[in-house]
């Protein structure tokens, strides 16, 4: 039973994991397409979202994007 669970909780893990990634791409992509950020708005939330990862990536979903 303990072996059972042990595989769930890695597999979630596993697949939080990906997704996270894959937010983190798409915040880079879509922060760089972004036609509203000057080019200095674009440069610091690059960084912000390189340097914080998913966190950075979160933070530019509600703060940066629709600006």
């Amino acid at each position: 039973m303990h072996i059972i669970f042990a595989g769930l909780i890695g597999i979630f893990v596993l697949v939080f994991a990906i997704a996270a990634f894959v937010f983190w791409i798409w915040a880079l992509i879509d922060c760089i397409k972004n036609t509203r950020l000057s080019d200095t708005e674009k440069v610091v939330w690059v960084l912000v979202i390189i340097f914080l990862h998913f966190l950075g990536a979160f933070i530019y979903l509600l703060a940066g994007r629709n600006r």
